[in-house]
Protein backbone atom coordinates (compact mmCIF):
# COMPACT_ATOMS: atom_id res chain seq x y z
CA UNK A 1 0.00 0.00 0.00
CA UNK A 2 1.41 3.06 -0.93
CA UNK A 3 0.65 6.79 0.90
CA UNK A 4 1.84 10.02 -0.32
CA UNK A 5 2.41 13.57 1.65
CA UNK A 6 3.63 16.80 0.11
CA UNK A 7 5.18 19.81 2.48
CA UNK A 8 2.22 22.60 2.51
CA UNK A 9 3.48 26.03 4.64
CA UNK A 10 6.18 23.80 6.21
CA UNK A 11 3.46 21.32 7.36
CA UNK A 12 3.07 17.75 6.41
CA UNK A 13 -0.36 16.76 4.50
CA UNK A 14 -1.48 13.85 2.60
CA UNK A 15 -1.53 14.15 -1.50
CA UNK A 16 -2.48 11.90 -4.04
CA UNK A 17 0.30 12.29 -6.43
CA UNK A 18 2.97 9.79 -6.57
CA UNK A 19 5.72 12.39 -7.23
CA UNK A 20 4.78 13.69 -3.96
CA UNK A 21 7.99 14.59 -2.25
CA UNK A 22 7.42 11.76 0.73
CA UNK A 23 6.18 8.32 0.00
CA UNK A 24 5.47 5.80 2.32
CA UNK A 25 4.93 2.31 1.11
CA UNK A 26 3.22 -0.31 3.60
CA UNK A 27 4.20 -4.13 3.24
CA UNK A 28 4.27 -3.89 -1.36
CA UNK A 29 3.21 -5.87 -3.35
CA UNK A 30 5.89 -7.06 -5.92
CA UNK A 31 4.50 -4.21 -8.51
CA UNK A 32 5.20 -2.35 -5.81
CA UNK A 33 8.74 -3.51 -5.38
CA UNK A 34 9.31 -3.15 -8.89
CA UNK A 35 8.75 0.35 -9.48
CA UNK A 36 11.24 0.70 -6.14
CA UNK A 37 13.23 -1.15 -7.58
CA UNK A 38 13.57 0.33 -11.45
CA UNK A 39 12.20 3.67 -11.06
CA UNK A 40 13.90 5.37 -7.96
CA UNK A 41 16.83 2.94 -7.99
CA UNK A 42 16.74 0.89 -4.28
CA UNK A 43 18.78 -1.84 -4.07
CA UNK A 44 16.80 -5.44 -4.09
CA UNK A 45 18.71 -6.48 -0.69
CA UNK A 46 18.16 -3.21 0.64
CA UNK A 47 14.32 -3.13 0.17
CA UNK A 48 14.47 -6.76 1.42
CA UNK A 49 16.09 -5.31 4.85
CA UNK A 50 13.18 -2.69 5.41
CA UNK A 51 10.89 -5.48 5.73
CA UNK A 52 13.04 -7.86 7.27
CA UNK A 53 12.26 -7.84 11.30
CA UNK A 54 15.75 -9.48 11.98
CA UNK A 55 17.81 -6.96 9.74
CA UNK A 56 20.37 -4.86 11.58
CA UNK A 57 20.05 -1.47 11.79
CA UNK A 58 22.84 -0.10 9.28
CA UNK A 59 23.18 3.17 6.71
CA UNK A 60 24.54 2.78 3.33
CA UNK A 61 25.38 5.10 0.55
CA UNK A 62 24.11 4.82 -3.21
CA UNK A 63 24.59 6.89 -6.50
CA UNK A 64 21.62 8.84 -5.59
CA UNK A 65 20.06 8.44 -2.20
CA UNK A 66 21.16 7.00 1.25
CA UNK A 67 19.73 4.01 2.63
CA UNK A 68 18.63 3.94 6.38
CA UNK A 69 17.27 0.53 8.07
CA UNK A 70 16.49 0.61 11.42
CA UNK A 71 14.49 -0.97 14.58
CA UNK A 72 11.22 0.89 15.52
CA UNK A 73 8.85 -0.44 18.12
CA UNK A 74 5.93 -2.39 16.90
CA UNK A 75 2.41 -0.78 17.92
CA UNK A 76 1.15 -3.12 20.62
CA UNK A 77 -1.67 -5.20 21.02
CA UNK A 78 -3.50 -7.29 23.45
CA UNK A 79 -3.23 -10.56 21.37
CA UNK A 80 0.89 -10.14 21.96
CA UNK A 81 -0.02 -10.87 25.53
CA UNK A 82 3.09 -8.70 26.98
CA UNK A 83 5.24 -9.11 24.59
CA UNK A 84 6.72 -6.06 22.59
CA UNK A 85 8.16 -6.47 19.35
CA UNK A 86 10.18 -4.46 17.24
CA UNK A 87 10.78 -4.48 12.93
CA UNK A 88 12.48 -2.82 10.02
CA UNK A 89 11.86 -0.17 8.35
CA UNK A 90 13.93 1.67 5.64
CA UNK A 91 14.21 5.46 4.80
CA UNK A 92 15.81 5.87 1.19
CA UNK A 93 17.36 9.26 1.86
CA UNK A 94 17.16 11.84 -1.75
CA UNK A 95 17.87 15.00 -1.83
CA UNK A 96 14.50 15.87 -2.95
CA UNK A 97 12.38 12.76 -1.84
CA UNK A 98 12.09 10.78 0.96
CA UNK A 99 10.98 6.88 0.83
CA UNK A 100 9.54 4.95 3.69
CA UNK A 101 8.97 1.23 3.22
CA UNK A 102 8.10 -0.80 6.31
CA UNK A 103 6.03 -4.20 6.89
CA UNK A 104 3.31 -2.38 9.66
CA UNK A 105 0.70 0.24 9.32
CA UNK A 106 2.25 2.35 12.18
CA UNK A 107 1.64 6.83 12.19
CA UNK A 108 4.66 8.48 11.13
CA UNK A 109 3.87 12.06 10.92
CA UNK A 110 1.19 12.60 13.97
CA UNK A 111 3.73 13.92 16.28
CA UNK A 112 4.11 17.21 16.72
CA UNK A 113 7.81 17.22 15.54
CA UNK A 114 5.93 17.40 12.42
CA UNK A 115 4.07 20.86 12.74
CA UNK A 116 7.01 22.62 11.21
CA UNK A 117 9.48 21.10 8.94
CA UNK A 118 12.02 22.97 6.60
CA UNK A 119 13.53 20.32 4.45
CA UNK A 120 13.86 16.47 3.35
CA UNK A 121 16.93 16.39 5.54
CA UNK A 122 14.83 17.77 8.80
CA UNK A 123 12.00 15.11 7.71
CA UNK A 124 14.54 12.08 8.59
CA UNK A 125 16.43 13.52 11.75
CA UNK A 126 12.46 14.19 13.38
CA UNK A 127 11.57 10.05 11.99
CA UNK A 128 14.60 9.25 13.81
CA UNK A 129 13.29 12.01 16.83
CA UNK A 130 10.41 10.04 16.74
CA UNK A 131 11.38 6.69 16.76
CA UNK A 132 13.09 7.23 20.18
CA UNK A 133 10.11 8.85 21.41
CA UNK A 134 7.80 5.84 20.30
CA UNK A 135 10.47 3.70 22.50
CA UNK A 136 10.44 5.63 25.26
CA UNK A 137 6.60 5.95 25.29
CA UNK A 138 6.60 2.10 25.57
CA UNK A 139 9.26 1.73 28.18
CA UNK A 140 6.98 3.88 30.21
CA UNK A 141 3.76 1.62 29.22
CA UNK A 142 6.25 -1.98 30.40
CA UNK A 143 7.04 0.14 33.93
CA UNK A 144 3.12 0.62 34.82
CA UNK A 145 2.78 -3.09 33.71
CA UNK A 146 5.54 -4.36 35.55
CA UNK A 147 4.05 -2.66 38.81
CA UNK A 148 1.18 -3.91 38.66
CA UNK A 149 2.03 -7.56 37.68
CA UNK A 150 4.27 -7.05 40.91
CA UNK A 151 1.44 -5.81 43.18
CA UNK A 152 -0.26 -9.11 41.93
CA UNK A 153 2.49 -11.45 42.89
CA UNK A 154 2.72 -10.09 46.32
CA UNK A 155 -0.67 -12.36 46.78
CA UNK A 156 -1.01 -14.52 43.97
CA UNK A 157 0.57 -18.28 43.96
CA UNK A 158 0.33 -18.76 40.01
CA UNK A 159 2.99 -18.92 37.67
CA UNK A 160 1.30 -16.82 34.90
CA UNK A 161 2.33 -13.36 36.54
CA UNK A 162 5.51 -14.32 36.39
CA UNK A 163 5.37 -15.59 32.70
CA UNK A 164 4.02 -12.22 32.53
CA UNK A 165 7.30 -10.66 33.66
CA UNK A 166 9.65 -12.92 32.13
CA UNK A 167 7.66 -11.96 28.68
CA UNK A 168 8.28 -7.90 29.84
CA UNK A 169 11.97 -9.12 30.17
CA UNK A 170 12.40 -10.73 26.78
CA UNK A 171 10.63 -7.22 25.31
CA UNK A 172 13.38 -5.36 27.30
CA UNK A 173 16.41 -7.25 25.85
CA UNK A 174 14.98 -6.64 22.02
CA UNK A 175 14.01 -2.69 23.04
CA UNK A 176 17.92 -2.92 24.05
CA UNK A 177 19.42 -4.24 20.99
CA UNK A 178 17.43 -2.55 18.66
CA UNK A 179 18.38 1.06 20.73
CA UNK A 180 21.90 0.18 20.99
CA UNK A 181 21.78 -0.44 17.16
CA UNK A 182 20.02 2.36 15.97
CA UNK A 183 22.73 4.52 18.30
CA UNK A 184 25.69 3.31 15.71
CA UNK A 185 23.78 4.23 12.81
CA UNK A 186 22.58 7.99 14.44
CA UNK A 187 26.37 8.23 14.85
CA UNK A 188 27.13 7.01 11.28
CA UNK A 189 25.09 9.86 9.86
CA UNK A 190 27.25 12.42 12.24
CA UNK A 191 30.23 11.41 10.99
CA UNK A 192 28.91 11.53 7.21
CA UNK A 193 26.70 14.70 7.70
CA UNK A 194 29.23 16.79 4.84
CA UNK A 195 27.83 13.50 2.51
CA UNK A 196 24.57 14.29 3.81
CA UNK A 197 24.65 18.20 3.46
CA UNK A 198 23.23 18.64 6.80
CA UNK A 199 23.26 22.74 8.21
CA UNK A 200 24.10 23.79 11.29
CA UNK A 201 20.45 23.66 12.42
CA UNK A 202 20.29 19.83 11.50
CA UNK A 203 23.35 19.15 13.12
CA UNK A 204 22.23 20.92 17.07
CA UNK A 205 18.90 18.57 16.01
CA UNK A 206 20.93 15.45 15.75
CA UNK A 207 22.86 16.15 18.35
CA UNK A 208 19.87 16.28 20.47
CA UNK A 209 18.70 13.21 19.19
CA UNK A 210 21.86 11.60 20.26
CA UNK A 211 21.14 12.52 23.51
CA UNK A 212 17.94 11.57 23.54
CA UNK A 213 18.86 8.23 22.13
CA UNK A 214 21.40 7.83 24.91
CA UNK A 215 18.90 8.96 27.64
CA UNK A 216 16.21 5.97 26.03
CA UNK A 217 19.11 3.31 25.74
CA UNK A 218 19.97 4.06 29.86
CA UNK A 219 16.14 3.68 30.73
CA UNK A 220 15.71 0.75 28.92
CA UNK A 221 18.69 -0.78 30.69
CA UNK A 222 17.42 0.45 33.92
CA UNK A 223 14.44 -1.50 33.41
CA UNK A 224 15.99 -4.41 32.27
CA UNK A 225 18.25 -5.18 35.39
CA UNK A 226 15.49 -4.04 37.61
CA UNK A 227 13.67 -6.95 36.49
CA UNK A 228 16.40 -9.15 36.11
CA UNK A 229 17.61 -8.53 39.47
CA UNK A 230 13.90 -8.90 40.82
CA UNK A 231 13.11 -11.66 39.36
CA UNK A 232 14.48 -14.70 41.86
CA UNK A 233 12.70 -12.64 44.98
CA UNK A 234 9.43 -12.79 42.71
CA UNK A 235 9.81 -16.43 41.99
CA UNK A 236 10.42 -16.88 46.08
CA UNK A 237 7.42 -14.99 47.08
CA UNK A 238 5.08 -17.24 44.78
CA UNK A 239 6.68 -19.50 46.67
CA UNK A 240 6.19 -18.33 49.90
CA UNK A 241 2.48 -17.74 49.37
CA UNK A 242 1.85 -20.93 48.85
CA UNK A 243 3.64 -22.62 51.87
CA UNK A 244 1.10 -19.94 53.93
CA UNK A 245 -1.45 -21.45 51.88
CA UNK A 246 -0.63 -24.95 53.11
CA UNK A 247 -0.08 -24.38 56.17
CA UNK A 248 -3.30 -22.57 56.63
CA UNK A 249 -5.26 -25.24 54.81
CA UNK A 250 -3.72 -27.83 57.07
CA UNK A 251 -4.44 -25.60 60.18
CA UNK A 252 -7.85 -26.03 58.95
CA UNK A 253 -7.78 -29.50 58.70
CA UNK A 254 -5.99 -30.67 62.00
CA UNK A 255 -8.61 -28.31 63.55
CA UNK A 256 -11.77 -30.40 61.97
CA UNK A 257 -9.94 -33.62 62.64
CA UNK A 258 -9.33 -33.05 66.26
CA UNK A 259 -13.11 -32.26 67.49
CA UNK A 260 -14.18 -35.43 64.78
CA UNK A 261 -12.19 -37.36 67.12
CA UNK A 262 -13.68 -36.57 70.16
CA UNK A 263 -17.15 -37.34 68.75
CA UNK A 264 -16.17 -40.66 67.28
CA UNK A 265 -14.98 -42.03 70.04
CA UNK A 266 -18.52 -41.43 71.74
CA UNK A 267 -19.63 -42.90 68.59
CA UNK A 268 -19.16 -46.04 68.62
CA UNK A 269 -21.14 -49.61 68.92
CA UNK A 270 -19.88 -50.87 72.22
CA UNK A 271 -20.46 -49.73 75.92
CA UNK A 272 -18.98 -46.32 76.15
CA UNK A 273 -19.13 -43.75 79.55
CA UNK A 274 -22.27 -41.07 79.31
CA UNK A 275 -23.96 -43.96 77.38
CA UNK A 276 -27.08 -42.85 79.55
CA UNK A 277 -26.08 -39.95 80.93
CA UNK A 278 -28.87 -36.84 79.99
CA UNK A 279 -26.71 -34.09 78.92
CA UNK A 280 -24.30 -36.30 77.37
CA UNK A 281 -24.50 -35.05 74.07
CA UNK A 282 -23.86 -31.61 74.98
CA UNK A 283 -21.02 -33.00 77.16
CA UNK A 284 -19.18 -34.58 74.63
CA UNK A 285 -19.69 -31.20 72.12
CA UNK A 286 -18.04 -29.55 75.08
CA UNK A 287 -14.95 -31.93 74.80
CA UNK A 288 -15.20 -31.45 71.43
CA UNK A 289 -15.04 -27.82 71.49
CA UNK A 290 -11.93 -27.71 74.17
CA UNK A 291 -10.07 -29.77 72.02
CA UNK A 292 -10.33 -26.94 69.52
CA UNK A 293 -8.90 -24.15 71.78
CA UNK A 294 -6.00 -26.81 73.30
CA UNK A 295 -4.82 -27.34 69.91
CA UNK A 296 -4.87 -23.58 69.16
CA UNK A 297 -3.02 -22.57 72.33
CA UNK A 298 -0.67 -25.30 71.51
CA UNK A 299 -0.10 -23.74 67.62
CA UNK A 300 0.32 -20.51 69.22
CA UNK A 301 2.90 -21.58 71.69
CA UNK A 302 4.74 -23.69 69.46
CA UNK A 303 4.50 -20.82 66.77
CA UNK A 304 3.83 -23.60 63.91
Amino acid sequence: MLKTFTLTDSTIVPSHDEKSPILVFINPTIEEKDILIDEYNINSHTLQSALDPDELPRLEFEPDHAALILKHPKNYSAADEYLFKVSSIGIYWYSNRIIIVMMDDIQLFDSKLFFKVNSISDIVLKLLLRMINHYIDHLKVINMISDSLEQKINTSMKNKYLINLFTLEKSLVYYLNAINSNAAVIERIKNNYQRLVLNKEELELLEDIIIENSQCLKQAEIYSNILAGLMDARVSIVSNNLNILMKTLNLITISIMVPTFVVSAFSMNVSIPLQKHTYAFWIIMFLAFISVILFMILWRLRRW
